[in-house]
């Protein structure tokens, strides 16, 4: 889509449905937001000796100009961020985790600069950025407060009960190469980050350039709640470019983003023998059963399919419904799509925003006419409404589609959902297995245990039952990640905390070696050895 014709309503804006959210009387505009000296304070710091820019998806207009990193720089980023952190390491967890305990009160306090900032520079809904506040609201509580148990050394049996003393110390990394998206880059960047810092790390994170000043709004905030400055290094540049430059250099890798670069990470990460945690594409799946409460069902495939314009990792892009409810719940569904508003003001009232950009359009608008070229049916949207802004796209809800439809197998990360019924709820299952991915899905049904064991048999990181993806990815004290090609590795929990350390075990033998003593021979030691095996097993050791 050219820059004309992405400023000028077409016929087909002309024949949307949905409505737009009235702007309320003094709103913010970017110029309100994005000032020289917020631009100045949030930069200070950045490794960069180019310039780039970053941009609004609401109008395409510039947002700041910014630091662009070269190779060179990012070297630097990360001598910078080796130096500070032994000393950051040698700080008491306790000491660490306080600053994340600050840092989640400041961002409660001064959540509208960086609502602000995520609506500019990601054009979702305010409703939708408040998520994001949210996540690392609750990540930076949870590790707060749990980091001194996940990290603290534990004891062992050892070999010889008694005899063998073992410990498990865990190490911090290093240094933490992090790359970041666009689509969440407060969550996804701090988010992923706080729990690197707290186990002893130093973090480079390179954020998208058209998302960095949310990113770095973070590292200021960070900052302030009493985090050493070097020991959070950002970079700004290109991916292909600087993103290949922090794999060479870090000690573990944090990556979210696409399968396809995932990949290339993971072998780039390989190649040195890092480590790495990689969160990529998914295809999920809705069910709803036959005895799903189906108004219930419709209002939370709203949420599951259109929550930041669909430009969601775990969002629903496929709907299977049991044949015996599929009327009622597309007539349901579809009204409520319909009757979404559509915005771009600084403040809360619209359901949707805007896409990211004109990559995402450009995807969103194929997937829909091919499908609907070979003969699936618009239920809903299907249109782009550049009367709003140039990237607005109204939610969509098709049906009859099949392969070789690209919507049908293909990741569209926009505001598109596929419905398709069925009849058996081993055929269903069978169909949602039936993709590379395996990142989130959500089953619907009034019968827990029923739910349970549908979830059970679907291959995916998390299952939401009677919801589409906030009880799972909110639930941070349980691991959040993705199964076959959405991804190696997992965020929260322990698992979310570990992977940024190495596990090292201490062990102390006392008063005899383990090794022929007391006058025996390797004869009577070996008797000796066997005697004691086989006691242990019999006392039930493990």
């Amino acid at each position: 889509m050219t820059d004309s014709q992405a400023s000028t309503p077409t016929s087909a804006a002309v024949a949307g449905t949905n409505p737009v959210a009235a702007a309320p009387a003094g709103v913010r505009t970017a110029a309100d937001v994005v000032t020289p000296e917020v631009v100045a304070q949030l930069t200070r710091g950045v490794v960069g000796s180019g310039r780039t820019a970053n941009h609004t998806p609401f109008t395409g207009e510039k947002l700041a100009d910014l630091p662009q990193s070269t190779p060179e720089d990012v070297a630097t980023a990360f001598e910078r961020a080796r130096a500070a952190q032994s000393a950051w390491a040698a700080t008491p967890v306790r000491a660490r985790a306080a600053v994340l305990l600050r840092f989640h009160d400041l961002v409660l306090e001064r959540q509208s600069e960086v609502l602000d900032l995520i609506q500019l520079e990601t054009g979702k809904a305010r409703l939708h950025a408040h998520e994001e506040v949210q996540a690392v609201a609750v990540a930076a509580r949870h590790y707060g407060r749990r980091a001194g148990a996940y990290l603290k050394p534990k004891r062992h049996t050892g070999v010889v009960p008694t005899l063998t003393k073992v410990t498990e110390l865990r190490q911090p990394r290093g240094v933490i190469g992090q790359i970041a998206p666009w689509n969440y880059p407060l969550e996804l960047s701090v988010g992923d980050a706080l729990p690197a810092f707290v186990s002893g790390n130093a973090v480079v994170m390179k954020p998208d350039t058209e998302t960095a000043l949310t990113a770095l709004w973070a590292r200021d905030l960070l900052i302030e709640a009493g985090l050493p400055a070097e020991v959070f290094q950002v970079v700004l540049g290109d991916g292909p470019v600087v993103g290949p430059e922090v794999v060479k250099h870090a000690d573990y890798v944090s990556f979210t983003g696409s399968t396809r670069t995932g990949r290339e990470v993971a072998q780039g990460a390989a190649a040195r023998l890092v480590g790495v945690s990689l969160e990529l594409g998914g295809k999920n799946a809705m069910l709803v059963l036959k005895d799903a409460d189906v108004e219930k069902a419709a209002a939370g495939a709203v949420r599951a399919c259109f929550s930041s314009a669909g430009q969601l990792c775990i969002s629903i892009e496929r709907l299977y419904v049991h044949e015996s409810v599929a009327d009622d719940f597309v007539a349901r569904f579809a009204a409520r799509t319909k009757a979404m508003r559509l915005g771009s003001s600084l403040a809360y009232g619209a359901d949707m925003g805007s896409l990211v950009g004109e990559r995402q359009m450009e995807t969103v608008s194929r997937h829909v006419a091919e499908a609907v070229e070979k003969g699936a049916t618009l239920v809903a949207g299907g249109v782009a409404r550049p009367d709003i802004g140039p990237l607005f796209y109204e939610p969509t809800i098709l049906e009859g589609v099949e392969a070789p439809m690209a919507v049908c197998g293909e990741e569209t990360f926009g505001p598109v959902v596929s419905v398709y019924r069925f009849s058996d709820e081993d055929e269903v299952v069978a169909l949602a297995n039936a993709t590379p991915y395996g990142l989130n899905s959500s089953v619907w049904t009034k019968d827990g245990r029923r739910g349970h064991q549908v979830a059970a048999r679907l291959r995916t990181g998390t299952v939401n039952i009677n919801e589409g993806y906030a009880p799972a990815y909110g639930s941070v004290q349980s691991p959040m990640g993705g199964m076959k090609d959405s991804g190696l590795g997992r965020r929260h929990g322990s698992e979310g905390i570990l992977k940024y350390t190495e596990a090292q075990t201490v062990a102390q033998q006392r008063l005899i070696p383990l090794a022929p003593a007391f006058g025996m021979d390797d004869a009577k030691y070996a008797a000796f050895m066997s005697r004691s095996l086989k006691a242990m097993k019999a006392f039930r050791l493990r």
